[in-house]
């Protein structure tokens, strides 16, 4: 008999459970509700508040937005969306995850703090996600943005250097990151680092690592936009290559479910637990048919 087994620390984050509380909280008062992007990276969940009434809106439809409400998601927005918001008289439903707020006054200051020295402020995170515009946005757009270990090595190291991370990214790699700056910044030059990964991201790897080497086979759910997805499936597929990253359940092969003994599901902190139960069930029904 074939083994499926639900991870039981994956699913949303507080951040996202907050934001989509927001939403839901908002829209049963019948009122028209926007918000800023997906509120999450996930396709299913946006479609499900989609129904209920949410509308997703870019940052060029905003713009042209007044007298509305608008919810903004936990990933955080630069400055000017506030301005813009104001100017246009938009009333803000801020669900800004409380770690990336922190982060962004952190930056903030940091950027706005007067020095002698040249420094500059670098974030190790996803170019162009939304967080990450965020966190730039703090500085005035004057931030630099690493994406890996690879890019560090064109930075300036005669300048000081202050190094900051997105919340969701990979905390083995941030201190790579960290030990290779620590070998080559010229003896003028500062360097100081600030550990801002989530810890309720971080604390997930080492489960995560164990669940995914207990099952022979392994479904990772999440949608392809997640920053967050991508680097915790990357962790599965170290120790279990028979790993897969799917979005739903007509992502999943039937093949692969062949001779499989023990079969786990888990995924990102944008994945709802809905989704992972509703694969979990699709699995255990095909298992189930083909041995009838």
């Amino acid at each position: 008999m074939t083994k499926v087994e639900i991870d039981k620390g994956s699913g949303f984050c507080f951040g996202v459970v907050t934001a989509i509380n927001k939403a839901e909280e908002e829209l049963a008062k019948g009122a028209t509700l926007y918000c800023l992007g997906d509120i999450v990276h996930n396709s299913r969940e946006v479609e499900r508040l989609k129904e209920m009434g949410l509308i997703t809106i870019n940052h060029e439809e905003f713009e042209q937005l007044h007298h509305a409400k608008v919810l903004l998601r936990a990933h955080g927005e630069p400055p000017e969306t506030y301005e813009i918001a104001r100017r246009n008289q938009i009333e803000i439903i801020d669900a800004t995850c409380p770690v990336v707020l922190r982060l962004q006054k952190r930056i903030k200051v940091e950027h706005r703090e007067e020095s002698k020295e040249e420094k500059q402020i670098i974030i190790y995170g996803q170019n162009g996600h939304a967080e990450v515009l965020g966190l730039v946005g703090q500085t005035a757009g004057k931030a630099i943005v690493i994406e890996k270990l690879e890019e560090v090595k064109s930075l300036d190291f005669t300048k000081s250097i202050r190094l900051y991370s997105q919340t969701t990214k990979s905390l083995d790699e941030f201190w790579e990151i960290v030990d290779y700056i620590k070998e080559h910044i010229a003896p003028e030059a500062t360097f100081e680092y600030y550990d801002t990964i989530c810890r309720q991201v971080a604390n997930r790897m080492p489960n995560l690592r164990e669940f995914a080497a207990s099952h022979d086979l392994l479904f990772f759910v999440s949608g392809k936009k997640s920053s967050n997805g991508k680097m915790l499936f990357s962790e599965c597929l170290k120790v279990n290559p028979n790993s897969h990253l799917i979005d739903n359940e007509e992502e999943i092969d039937n093949s692969l479910l062949e001779g499989a003994q023990s079969i786990g599901v888990c995924g990102a902190t944008s994945t709802p637990k809905w989704l992972m139960e509703k694969i979990y069930r699709v699995i255990k029904t095909r298992i189930e048919a083909k041995d009838v």
